[in-house]
């Protein structure tokens, strides 16, 4: 029985509940994700486990590159986080899957699961030739009613200084809560746990421009208790199962509701209350009215005394830019462009003409702009000449009226 999953934590965190269900049976299972030795899963799965958990990826790696196992005794396979699996954009798993499938024997039970229903999903249903069992839970509001929800209207210039204090208010009010805080980027995930280390959060960093082993201790850390703040990609967002987490900060507004919905579910699980508050700047109202669309709720608003934010905001200003020159130094941009050649390596491509590809895309994009540019500038001089013309003729057309009048 593989199952498949779109993130690294993820499928540990299954292999974990199949370790403690199957014990007294006897199950195997196995682990096959992407950032560890090839060679040792590979002998795991020449073992023939029993259920083989594993992010598409690698799992298509090990097919392509390896026949020392076979899928083809297969009975289940089993699609978590499904509509993350058959989205198609940044992170496309499509060619994978399709590994995957092919290696699959045709007579097989295949389950999907996801918490938010896709067009893609729909689609799915529809296109199945054999009535498809279908469950879903219903439910008028999206996110469950113990979830407290609350957006801060702030200046994007001073957001740092908001999420700081932000932390230290629950720090001082509630020193055993343990807090997420979600960013867009790997880059501002490093620079705010810098930041917060600086003054002195129990803070770790947890997103994909870590090494595997650095990602499973970090969140291994958080779950203990050792860090109570946890700053976070959307590495994190989905399945993660962490009961203990009583707020969830949107450090950025989610560009799609769904994304929103996987974050707060960090927090309220298993009947627990929990708070979410989403960072809103005067750039992303329509993305809050998005999420209050989709969820069926209206955001009530988080009240924050300013006067302590401006207190602090010169120094965390200040204690930003160090860590931000610190990281520099650290050359984080380099490994991000170093770990982009190490995967189009991985699928088979070349990096130096992928690149060249992308330069001449760019050529032609702009060439195409300029263009574009040219003939808007063209009808728009068209158009004010035309104009210029109905003016002047306007003109001499009353002036002949005048030199009438007068005669």
């Amino acid at each position: 029985c593989p199952l498949s999953s779109p993130r690294r934590e993820l499928a540990y965190q299954i292999a974990e509940q199949f370790r403690v269900l199957g014990k007294p049976l006897g199950l195997k299972d196995c682990v096959v994700v992407g950032g560890l030795d090839m060679v040792a899963q590979a002998l795991e799965l020449s073992r023939k486990p029993h259920v083989v958990i594993a992010t598409p990826g690698r799992l298509a790696d090990h097919l392509r590159s390896s026949n020392t196992f076979s899928l083809k005794k297969l009975r289940f396979l089993v699609l978590d986080e499904a509509d993350r699996l058959l989205e198609q954009g940044c992170t496309d798993f499509t060619e994978d899957l399709e590994v995957i499938l092919a290696a699959v024997p045709a007579r097989r039970q295949t389950l999907l699961f996801s918490a938010t229903l896709t067009d893609t999903l729909k689609e799915l249903k529809t296109l199945a030739t054999n009535e498809p069992f279908f469950w879903e839970a219903t439910s008028e509001v999206r996110t469950v009613d113990e979830l407290d929800q609350r957006y801060l209207l702030v200046p994007e210039m001073v957001k740092d200084a908001y999420l700081v204090h932000l932390i230290q208010t629950f720090q001082d009010e509630h020193e055993d809560w343990s807090i997420i805080v979600f960013t867009k980027t790997c880059k501002d995930c490093q620079v705010l746990n810098m930041m917060l280390r600086k003054f002195n959060f129990p803070s770790v960093a947890l997103h994909s421009m870590m090494k595997q082993r650095q990602r499973f201790a970090a969140l291994a850390k958080f779950k203990s208790s050792i860090f109570r703040i946890l700053i976070a990609t959307d590495v994190a967002a989905r399945g993660l199962d962490i009961p203990t987490v009583q707020v969830v900060i949107n450090h950025n507004t989610p560009g799609l509701p769904k994304i929103y919905i996987h974050r707060v579910g960090r927090t309220a699980r298993a009947g627990r209350h929990g708070l979410a508050i989403t960072m809103v700047t005067q750039y992303d109202i329509h993305l809050v009215h998005a999420i209050e669309d989709e969820i069926k709720l209206k955001l009530q608003e988080f009240s924050v005394e300013e006067r302590f934010v401006l207190d602090i905001l010169t120094q965390v200003y200040i204690t930003r830019r160090d860590c931000e020159i610190k990281l520099e130094g650290m050359d984080f941009d380099e490994k991000k462009e170093i770990n982009k050649r190490k995967q189009l390596i991985l699928e088979g491509k070349d990096p130096d003409l992928e690149a060249k590809r992308k330069a001449e895309l760019a050529k032609i994009k702009k060439k195409n702009k300029q263009f574009r540019e040219k003939i808007q500038q063209t009808l728009e001089d068209k158009k004010q000449l035309q104009l210029k013309k109905k003016v002047q003729k306007r003109i001499e057309w009353q002036e002949r009226r005048r030199a009438k009048e007068e005669k």
